[in-house]
């Protein structure tokens, strides 16, 4: 019997249901399908273990191929239609991990062994889509992202997301030991209150791994500073989402840049980061700057629509991302931030960095 969580049933009922209806649809930034803009299915490419099968959609039949070309199975599309929309229904009802037999089932008639394809990067699925534009079928790997269960993250909190502060400012001992006992449940709101209120102010010196730093810098040399001004902002309680905290980050204006002209400077670095991250980077890994989840996105709304933000609908992309993202307070005692250390005779504080969709 196969339990899993309805993050990663999803990732089947996106197989299941993109096989069952033959094209892909795009998204707005604000998750509505684009009717017009949609993507015909050729065929679905599943790895599981050393074994790699195709999965092709031919009129109202899907024929499944081994790796060498031989036809192993036929069957209609209406039964994978039908198979998604069960398997919907399980997802919806179903807490924790859970199991759908009438599933496992038909897995076993369509040889799918596992609910997650083997992956061994950003991508979640594999698929051939007909590009209308250019009349060319192009291979795509898309990560899935699945609003029926709890929201994923994007950006996971480590060590090396932790950025750094110096405190301007005199502190005692005392203070800082009161400022590092202050334990209540917005302890972190709080213990930045309490050193505005004695006086100190936040200075970003750096990150505290040298690869994010670098990673960050692809993007502009600017960023590591801008990312740091929506910490700050985010752990005094002035905002979560990235959306809000964009707007009080624009009036900040942290990279002191002119007001002359109208910019949304801050906004657009930051949705390039949301996509880089979404794409490719992570923070300990160096970064060549490519991506790995080519084609983009693949969204499950909790109606169950599945909509696909290409990367060749680039500002979509960046607007869902920017829309649907909120920064997020990790374990501090796993990620060791969030109070006053001295080094040198200077005082500093670490502020994390966690990202997750909402």
């Amino acid at each position: 019997m196969i339990k899993q969580n309805k993050g990663e049933w999803s990732e089947l009922y996106v197989f299941l249901k993109l096989l069952g209806d033959g094209v892909l649809y795009a998204g707005d930034g604000e998750l509505n399908k684009i009717p017009e803009l949609y993507y015909p299915l050729i065929k679905i490419l599943r790895k599981e273990k050393d074994d790699i099968k195709y999965y092709v959609k031919e009129h109202s039949r899907i024929k499944i191929l081994s790796e060498n070309g031989q036809c192993l199975l036929k069957f209609p599309c209406e039964e994978f239609m039908h198979k998604a929309e069960v398997l919907l229904k399980a997802i919806k009802e179903g807490h924790k991990t859970f199991s759908v037999p009438v599933i496992e089932d038909f897995m076993q008639l369509i040889l799918c062994s596992k609910v997650k394809a083997d992956s061994y990067d950003k991508s979640d699925i594999t698929v051939v889509l007909h590009d209308r534009k250019i009349c060319s079928n192009e291979t795509f790997g898309f990560s899935i992202k699945s609003r029926l269960g709890n929201p994923s993250t994007l950006l996971n909190a480590a060590k090396a997301t932790n950025f750094i502060f110096e405190i301007r400012g005199n502190l005692t001992q005392e203070q800082i030991e009161e400022i590092n006992n202050t334990e209540t449940t917005t302890k972190f709101r709080d213990r930045l209150a309490k050193l505005k209120e004695l006086g100190c102010e936040l200075s970003y010196c750096e990150t505290q791994n040298e690869t994010f730093t670098a990673n960050m810098q692809m993007t502009d040399t600017q960023l590591p500073l801008i990312i740091a001004e929506y910490l700050k902002q985010y752990y005094s309680g002035l905002g979560t989402t990235v959306k809000e905290l964009s707007s009080i980050v624009k009036k900040l204006n942290p990279c002191g840049l002119s007001t002359t002209f109208p910019h949304n400077y801050y906004a657009h670095k930051i949705k390039t980061f949301l996509t880089d991250v979404a794409l490719g980077m992570t923070p300990a890994r160096p970064w060549s700057g490519d991506f790995q989840a080519t084609g983009g996105y693949i969204v499950v709304r909790e109606d169950g629509e599945i909509l696909c933000y290409h990367i060749y609908n680039h500002n979509e992309f960046k607007e869902y991302l920017f829309n649907n993202t909120r920064l997020e307070t990790p374990s501090a005692s796993r990620h060791d931030f969030g109070y006053v250390f001295t080094e040198n005779e200077k005082n500093f504080i670490k502020l994390n960095l966690q990202i997750r969709f909402i």
